[in-house]
Protein backbone atom coordinates (compact mmCIF):
# COMPACT_ATOMS: atom_id res chain seq x y z
CA UNK A 1 0.00 0.00 0.00
CA UNK A 2 1.07 3.28 -1.46
CA UNK A 3 0.86 7.06 -1.83
CA UNK A 4 1.98 7.52 -5.41
CA UNK A 5 1.35 11.58 -5.34
CA UNK A 6 -0.32 14.09 -3.99
CA UNK A 7 -1.36 17.52 -5.00
CA UNK A 8 -2.42 20.29 -2.79
CA UNK A 9 -3.72 23.56 -3.74
CA UNK A 10 -3.51 26.51 -1.00
CA UNK A 11 -3.62 23.90 1.82
CA UNK A 12 -1.52 25.88 4.46
CA UNK A 13 1.62 27.36 3.16
CA UNK A 14 1.00 25.32 -0.06
CA UNK A 15 -0.63 26.96 -3.01
CA UNK A 16 -0.24 24.61 -5.66
CA UNK A 17 2.27 21.57 -5.55
CA UNK A 18 2.29 18.12 -7.23
CA UNK A 19 4.36 15.62 -5.74
CA UNK A 20 5.26 12.06 -6.15
CA UNK A 21 6.69 9.64 -3.84
CA UNK A 22 8.65 7.09 -3.34
CA UNK A 23 6.76 3.82 -2.09
CA UNK A 24 9.47 3.47 0.68
CA UNK A 25 11.15 5.95 2.64
CA UNK A 26 10.10 10.07 2.28
CA UNK A 27 11.94 12.70 4.05
CA UNK A 28 10.98 16.20 4.85
CA UNK A 29 13.90 18.11 5.83
CA UNK A 30 12.77 21.72 6.68
CA UNK A 31 12.99 24.05 9.94
CA UNK A 32 9.98 24.18 12.00
CA UNK A 33 7.21 26.21 10.81
CA UNK A 34 8.15 25.47 6.94
CA UNK A 35 5.32 23.22 6.15
CA UNK A 36 6.28 19.49 7.19
CA UNK A 37 3.68 18.02 8.83
CA UNK A 38 1.22 19.79 6.30
CA UNK A 39 2.40 17.11 3.77
CA UNK A 40 1.50 14.76 6.81
CA UNK A 41 -2.14 16.28 7.78
CA UNK A 42 -2.81 15.99 3.94
CA UNK A 43 -2.01 12.34 3.56
CA UNK A 44 -3.67 11.76 6.92
CA UNK A 45 -7.07 13.34 5.35
CA UNK A 46 -7.06 11.28 2.09
CA UNK A 47 -7.66 8.29 4.60
CA UNK A 48 -10.11 9.38 7.30
CA UNK A 49 -11.23 12.74 5.76
CA UNK A 50 -10.00 14.66 8.69
CA UNK A 51 -6.96 16.37 10.15
CA UNK A 52 -5.25 14.97 13.29
CA UNK A 53 -4.64 18.81 14.40
CA UNK A 54 -7.93 20.63 14.23
CA UNK A 55 -11.37 19.80 14.12
CA UNK A 56 -12.24 22.69 11.46
CA UNK A 57 -11.43 22.61 8.00
CA UNK A 58 -11.32 26.16 7.71
CA UNK A 59 -8.00 26.01 9.62
CA UNK A 60 -6.46 23.66 6.50
CA UNK A 61 -7.04 26.57 4.08
CA UNK A 62 -4.37 28.74 3.02
CA UNK A 63 -5.46 32.49 4.89
CA UNK A 64 -5.82 34.29 2.11
CA UNK A 65 -8.17 31.85 0.32
CA UNK A 66 -11.65 30.62 0.58
CA UNK A 67 -11.14 26.95 -1.47
CA UNK A 68 -8.35 24.16 -1.42
CA UNK A 69 -7.96 21.16 -2.89
CA UNK A 70 -6.38 17.78 -1.46
CA UNK A 71 -5.76 14.78 -4.52
CA UNK A 72 -3.80 11.72 -3.95
CA UNK A 73 -3.63 8.73 -6.10
CA UNK A 74 -3.47 5.31 -3.55
CA UNK A 75 -2.06 2.33 -5.02
CA UNK A 76 -2.25 -1.33 -3.60
CA UNK A 77 -2.23 -4.91 -5.10
CA UNK A 78 -5.70 -4.63 -5.53
CA UNK A 79 -6.90 -1.25 -6.70
CA UNK A 80 -5.93 2.22 -7.50
CA UNK A 81 -7.90 5.17 -6.48
CA UNK A 82 -8.06 8.77 -6.29
CA UNK A 83 -8.85 10.59 -3.39
CA UNK A 84 -9.99 14.07 -3.42
CA UNK A 85 -11.30 16.62 -0.97
CA UNK A 86 -12.30 20.18 -1.55
CA UNK A 87 -12.92 22.50 1.43
CA UNK A 88 -14.65 26.06 1.11
CA UNK A 89 -14.88 28.40 3.86
CA UNK A 90 -18.68 28.90 3.12
CA UNK A 91 -20.04 25.15 2.01
CA UNK A 92 -19.37 21.85 3.75
CA UNK A 93 -16.44 19.30 2.82
CA UNK A 94 -16.74 17.16 -0.40
CA UNK A 95 -14.81 14.31 -0.70
CA UNK A 96 -14.61 12.24 -4.38
CA UNK A 97 -13.56 8.57 -5.00
CA UNK A 98 -12.36 8.20 -8.74
CA UNK A 99 -14.19 11.55 -9.84
CA UNK A 100 -17.89 10.29 -8.11
CA UNK A 101 -18.42 12.07 -4.96
CA UNK A 102 -19.82 10.91 -1.50
CA UNK A 103 -22.92 12.02 0.32
CA UNK A 104 -20.97 12.51 3.62
CA UNK A 105 -18.03 12.11 5.24
CA UNK A 106 -19.51 8.49 6.73
CA UNK A 107 -19.12 7.21 3.44
CA UNK A 108 -15.53 7.27 3.04
CA UNK A 109 -13.85 4.25 2.19
CA UNK A 110 -10.33 5.17 0.91
CA UNK A 111 -8.30 2.09 1.41
CA UNK A 112 -5.32 3.64 2.66
CA UNK A 113 -4.71 2.95 6.19
CA UNK A 114 -2.15 5.07 7.65
CA UNK A 115 -0.51 5.43 11.18
CA UNK A 116 0.78 8.17 12.98
CA UNK A 117 3.87 8.51 15.00
CA UNK A 118 4.12 11.92 16.80
CA UNK A 119 5.99 13.49 19.98
CA UNK A 120 2.32 14.12 21.52
CA UNK A 121 1.93 10.74 21.71
CA UNK A 122 3.92 10.65 24.63
CA UNK A 123 0.55 11.80 26.42
CA UNK A 124 -1.21 8.33 25.77
CA UNK A 125 0.54 7.23 28.78
CA UNK A 126 1.42 10.61 30.81
CA UNK A 127 -2.01 12.09 30.22
CA UNK A 128 -5.58 11.49 31.22
CA UNK A 129 -7.67 8.14 30.33
CA UNK A 130 -9.05 10.70 27.74
CA UNK A 131 -6.06 9.89 26.16
CA UNK A 132 -5.89 6.49 25.68
CA UNK A 133 -9.51 6.13 25.41
CA UNK A 134 -8.88 7.99 22.00
CA UNK A 135 -5.68 5.82 21.24
CA UNK A 136 -7.97 2.98 21.23
CA UNK A 137 -10.75 4.06 19.47
CA UNK A 138 -9.04 5.81 16.26
CA UNK A 139 -7.21 1.95 16.21
CA UNK A 140 -10.82 0.52 16.59
CA UNK A 141 -12.38 3.28 13.72
CA UNK A 142 -10.01 2.92 10.84
CA UNK A 143 -10.67 -1.06 10.84
CA UNK A 144 -14.25 -1.02 12.03
CA UNK A 145 -16.02 2.12 10.63
CA UNK A 146 -19.34 0.53 12.19
CA UNK A 147 -17.39 1.33 15.54
CA UNK A 148 -16.97 4.81 14.25
CA UNK A 149 -21.05 4.63 13.91
CA UNK A 150 -21.32 3.21 17.61
CA UNK A 151 -19.09 6.07 19.00
CA UNK A 152 -21.26 8.76 17.29
CA UNK A 153 -24.23 7.33 18.27
CA UNK A 154 -23.05 6.80 22.31
CA UNK A 155 -22.15 10.37 22.02
CA UNK A 156 -25.11 11.62 20.91
CA UNK A 157 -27.60 10.07 23.16
CA UNK A 158 -24.90 10.59 25.76
CA UNK A 159 -25.44 14.22 25.55
CA UNK A 160 -29.42 13.52 25.04
CA UNK A 161 -29.20 11.86 28.25
CA UNK A 162 -27.30 14.70 30.26
CA UNK A 163 -29.39 17.23 29.15
CA UNK A 164 -32.02 15.59 30.22
CA UNK A 165 -30.53 15.24 33.99
CA UNK A 166 -29.97 19.19 34.04
CA UNK A 167 -33.42 19.87 32.78
CA UNK A 168 -34.99 17.66 35.49
CA UNK A 169 -33.91 20.12 38.54
CA UNK A 170 -36.32 22.20 37.31
CA UNK A 171 -39.34 19.99 35.33
CA UNK A 172 -40.75 17.14 37.45
CA UNK A 173 -39.45 12.96 37.25
CA UNK A 174 -38.25 12.87 33.75
CA UNK A 175 -39.94 9.23 33.84
CA UNK A 176 -39.95 6.72 30.60
CA UNK A 177 -37.73 9.33 28.02
CA UNK A 178 -35.22 8.35 30.71
CA UNK A 179 -35.67 4.73 30.90
CA UNK A 180 -35.52 4.86 26.89
CA UNK A 181 -31.84 6.33 27.16
CA UNK A 182 -30.53 4.19 29.33
CA UNK A 183 -31.95 0.75 27.09
CA UNK A 184 -30.21 2.51 24.03
CA UNK A 185 -27.11 4.16 26.01
CA UNK A 186 -26.63 0.19 27.43
CA UNK A 187 -26.79 -1.39 23.95
CA UNK A 188 -24.38 1.05 22.41
CA UNK A 189 -22.17 1.51 25.09
CA UNK A 190 -21.75 -2.30 25.63
CA UNK A 191 -20.85 -2.84 22.01
CA UNK A 192 -17.93 -0.45 22.68
CA UNK A 193 -16.22 -1.65 25.32
CA UNK A 194 -16.91 -5.66 23.54
CA UNK A 195 -15.03 -4.00 21.00
CA UNK A 196 -12.26 -2.35 22.75
CA UNK A 197 -11.82 -5.09 25.59
CA UNK A 198 -11.16 -7.76 21.97
CA UNK A 199 -9.15 -5.19 20.46
CA UNK A 200 -6.59 -4.34 23.89
CA UNK A 201 -6.17 -8.07 24.35
CA UNK A 202 -4.88 -7.97 20.59
CA UNK A 203 -2.88 -5.01 20.88
CA UNK A 204 -0.84 -6.01 24.24
CA UNK A 205 0.22 -9.42 22.72
CA UNK A 206 1.64 -7.71 19.64
CA UNK A 207 3.20 -4.55 21.97
CA UNK A 208 4.52 -6.66 24.87
CA UNK A 209 6.60 -9.16 22.12
CA UNK A 210 7.86 -5.62 20.12
CA UNK A 211 8.36 -4.11 23.49
CA UNK A 212 10.18 -7.02 25.04
CA UNK A 213 12.48 -7.03 21.77
CA UNK A 214 13.40 -3.11 22.01
CA UNK A 215 14.19 -3.66 26.05
CA UNK A 216 16.47 -6.63 24.85
CA UNK A 217 13.69 -9.03 27.40
CA UNK A 218 14.07 -6.47 30.40
CA UNK A 219 10.54 -5.57 30.54
CA UNK A 220 7.57 -6.76 30.10
CA UNK A 221 4.59 -4.93 28.83
CA UNK A 222 0.62 -5.62 29.55
CA UNK A 223 -1.84 -3.68 29.16
CA UNK A 224 -5.61 -3.84 31.12
CA UNK A 225 -8.84 -2.28 30.18
CA UNK A 226 -10.65 -0.78 33.33
CA UNK A 227 -14.27 -0.68 32.83
CA UNK A 228 -16.76 -0.01 35.13
CA UNK A 229 -18.99 -1.98 33.68
CA UNK A 230 -18.59 -5.57 34.17
CA UNK A 231 -17.48 -7.55 31.02
CA UNK A 232 -18.60 -10.86 30.63
CA UNK A 233 -19.24 -13.26 27.78
CA UNK A 234 -23.23 -12.70 27.90
CA UNK A 235 -23.54 -9.83 26.02
CA UNK A 236 -27.23 -9.98 27.34
CA UNK A 237 -26.09 -10.21 30.71
CA UNK A 238 -24.11 -7.17 30.42
CA UNK A 239 -26.59 -5.19 29.03
CA UNK A 240 -28.51 -5.50 32.19
CA UNK A 241 -25.84 -4.99 34.65
CA UNK A 242 -25.00 -1.70 32.85
CA UNK A 243 -28.92 -0.72 33.51
CA UNK A 244 -28.95 -1.56 36.61
CA UNK A 245 -26.13 0.49 37.33
CA UNK A 246 -27.54 3.17 35.59
CA UNK A 247 -30.43 3.05 37.78
CA UNK A 248 -28.41 2.50 40.98
CA UNK A 249 -26.41 6.20 40.09
CA UNK A 250 -29.35 7.60 39.30
CA UNK A 251 -29.40 10.33 42.16
CA UNK A 252 -26.16 10.93 41.62
CA UNK A 253 -26.48 11.60 37.84
CA UNK A 254 -29.29 14.28 38.63
CA UNK A 255 -26.96 16.09 41.35
CA UNK A 256 -24.67 16.79 39.21
CA UNK A 257 -26.16 16.72 35.60
CA UNK A 258 -24.08 14.13 33.91
CA UNK A 259 -23.58 10.40 33.74
CA UNK A 260 -20.96 8.49 35.76
CA UNK A 261 -20.55 5.71 34.35
CA UNK A 262 -20.35 4.31 30.65
CA UNK A 263 -17.20 3.78 28.37
CA UNK A 264 -16.88 7.61 28.50
CA UNK A 265 -15.00 6.66 31.68
CA UNK A 266 -12.61 3.43 31.10
CA UNK A 267 -9.37 3.66 30.87
CA UNK A 268 -6.35 1.79 29.85
CA UNK A 269 -3.92 0.55 32.31
CA UNK A 270 -0.59 0.37 31.33
CA UNK A 271 2.39 -1.59 33.00
CA UNK A 272 5.95 -2.04 32.88
CA UNK A 273 7.35 -5.56 34.45
CA UNK A 274 4.11 -4.97 36.99
CA UNK A 275 4.35 -1.02 37.85
CA UNK A 276 1.66 1.41 36.39
CA UNK A 277 4.03 3.31 33.70
CA UNK A 278 2.11 6.38 34.05
CA UNK A 279 3.33 6.56 37.60
CA UNK A 280 6.41 4.71 38.06
CA UNK A 281 7.78 4.92 33.81
CA UNK A 282 10.95 7.03 33.36
CA UNK A 283 10.73 9.37 30.31
CA UNK A 284 12.77 6.92 28.34
CA UNK A 285 10.45 4.04 29.47
CA UNK A 286 7.19 5.81 28.60
CA UNK A 287 9.08 6.53 25.31
CA UNK A 288 9.27 3.09 24.52
CA UNK A 289 6.29 1.87 25.21
CA UNK A 290 4.18 4.44 23.08
CA UNK A 291 7.17 3.19 20.77
CA UNK A 292 5.51 -0.16 21.21
CA UNK A 293 2.08 0.54 20.89
CA UNK A 294 2.38 2.55 17.98
CA UNK A 295 4.04 -0.19 16.19
CA UNK A 296 1.65 -2.89 17.25
CA UNK A 297 -1.11 -0.62 15.50
CA UNK A 298 0.91 -1.07 12.74
CA UNK A 299 1.07 -4.87 13.11
CA UNK A 300 -2.79 -5.39 13.55
CA UNK A 301 -3.71 -3.42 10.60
CA UNK A 302 -1.31 -5.69 8.78
CA UNK A 303 -2.86 -8.93 10.75
CA UNK A 304 -6.78 -7.69 9.45
CA UNK A 305 -5.85 -6.10 5.89
CA UNK A 306 -2.55 -8.20 4.83
CA UNK A 307 -1.25 -5.44 4.27
CA UNK A 308 0.94 -2.56 5.74
CA UNK A 309 -0.42 0.72 6.35
CA UNK A 310 1.51 3.99 5.43
CA UNK A 311 3.50 5.46 8.34
CA UNK A 312 3.71 9.20 8.89
CA UNK A 313 6.49 10.14 11.25
CA UNK A 314 6.21 13.67 12.76
CA UNK A 315 9.90 14.75 14.07
CA UNK A 316 9.86 11.73 16.42
CA UNK A 317 13.31 10.47 15.05
CA UNK A 318 15.06 13.35 17.36
CA UNK A 319 13.09 12.37 20.61
CA UNK A 320 13.95 8.56 20.63
CA UNK A 321 17.79 7.23 21.49
CA UNK A 322 20.26 5.65 18.93
CA UNK A 323 19.11 2.18 20.02
CA UNK A 324 15.71 3.00 19.27
CA UNK A 325 15.89 5.20 16.18
CA UNK A 326 17.90 2.00 14.59
CA UNK A 327 15.08 -0.50 15.56
CA UNK A 328 12.30 1.64 14.09
CA UNK A 329 14.08 2.15 10.71
CA UNK A 330 14.67 -1.32 10.39
CA UNK A 331 10.93 -2.41 11.43
CA UNK A 332 9.56 -0.24 8.57
CA UNK A 333 12.18 -0.86 6.30
CA UNK A 334 9.52 -2.65 3.91
CA UNK A 335 6.85 -0.35 4.15
CA UNK A 336 5.82 3.36 2.52
CA UNK A 337 7.33 5.74 5.33
CA UNK A 338 6.89 9.51 5.53
CA UNK A 339 9.64 11.18 7.93
CA UNK A 340 9.33 14.67 8.91
CA UNK A 341 12.99 15.89 10.84
CA UNK A 342 14.39 19.76 11.02
CA UNK A 343 18.35 18.68 10.51
CA UNK A 344 20.32 16.28 8.51
CA UNK A 345 21.70 14.48 11.71
CA UNK A 346 19.92 11.68 11.79
CA UNK A 347 19.90 10.61 8.12
CA UNK A 348 22.92 8.23 8.99
CA UNK A 349 20.59 5.56 10.36
CA UNK A 350 18.95 6.02 6.69
CA UNK A 351 22.10 5.08 4.42
CA UNK A 352 21.04 2.30 3.23
CA UNK A 353 17.64 2.43 2.41
CA UNK A 354 15.58 3.37 -0.73
CA UNK A 355 14.88 6.73 -0.52
CA UNK A 356 13.71 9.73 -1.60
CA UNK A 357 14.61 13.60 0.29
CA UNK A 358 12.48 16.75 0.39
CA UNK A 359 13.93 20.05 1.16
CA UNK A 360 11.08 22.41 2.53
CA UNK A 361 11.65 25.73 2.72
CA UNK A 362 8.16 27.83 3.46
CA UNK A 363 6.00 26.06 1.20
CA UNK A 364 8.59 25.28 -1.65
CA UNK A 365 10.18 21.75 -2.18
CA UNK A 366 13.60 20.17 -3.78
CA UNK A 367 13.33 17.22 -4.47
CA UNK A 368 16.82 14.71 -3.80
CA UNK A 369 16.83 11.50 -4.81
CA UNK A 370 19.06 9.04 -2.81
Amino acid sequence: MNVESIRLINIRNYRNINLSFNKNINIFIGKNGQGKTNLLEAIYMCSNGRSFRTNRDSDIINFAKNEAYIGADIRTENFNKLIELKLDRNKPKRIRINRTELKSQRELDSGLYVVLFFPDHIRIVKDGPQERRNFIDDVISQLRPVYKYNLNRYRKILLQRNNLLKSSKFNRDPGNLLDLFDLQIAKIGTSIILERHKYIKRLEKIANHIHSTITKNVENLTLHYSSNIPITKDRQEMEEAYINLLRKKINKDLEFGTTEIGPHRDDILMFLNDKDARIFGSQGQQRSLVLSLILSEVELIKEEIGLYPVVLLDDVLSELDEDRREYLIRYLENMQVFITMTEMENLQTLDNLDKTIFHINDGKLEMESC
